[in-house]
């Protein structure tokens, strides 16, 4: 057995091993060696467990796309923190424009739609709620718009675009 196919055995999805590392050294809030072992230990039983159900790792085929899209992420979740307790603490309830929104989806890859829908929820604000059966589009709720097409529209420019880049969809 080569020592390609020992490391794959042991790290079938070497990404999410990382990641689950440090998500879980971080919510241990220190950095002791125990914690760095425990996340270790995390890190590879998990994907281990998972790998039946994913057999292969996502067809990422652009990482730079894909470092772009989380530093997008991360800004827009905390733009919208400080917007929605704007709009909780300085608003009256009632000047409030919740809305529900179908999103139309060019998205294709299972891995890219549900990043998607994650991505709309954790931004403060907003809940992706449903996906059409052929997954076609999403149902999202939202806070506040002023227009709904818009706010469509820029779901589908911020995010979506960026993720047919970083899932090689763009290509077609």
């Amino acid at each position: 057995m080569s020592v390609r196919a020992r490391l794959r055995r042991w790290l079938p999805h070497p990404v999410l091993s990382l990641a689950l590392i440090l998500a879980w050294v971080a919510l241990q809030n220190e950095f002791a060696a125990a914690h760095w072992l425990m996340g270790a230990i995390v890190g590879v039983v998990i994907p281990r467990l998972l790998r039946p159900f994913w057999p292969d790792p996502p067809p990422v085929r652009s990482w730079r796309a894909a470092l772009a899209y989380a530093a997008v992420v991360l800004w827009d979740i905390a733009k919208a923190n400080v917007q929605v307790a704007g709009w909780v603490l300085l608003r009256r309830p009632e000047t409030l424009r919740s809305s529900w929104l179908v999103v139309p989806l060019e998205l294709r890859v299972p891995e890219a739609i549900t990043l998607l829908a994650g991505t709309i929820t954790m931004t403060p604000g907003t809940v992706s709620c449903d996906l059409a059966a052929d997954g076609s589009a999403l149902l999202v709720h939202c806070l506040h718009t002023k227009d709904a097409a818009a706010t469509v529209a820029e779901i589908k420019a911020r995010y979506e675009a960026r993720l047919m880049r970083m899932f090689g969809e763009d290509e077609s």
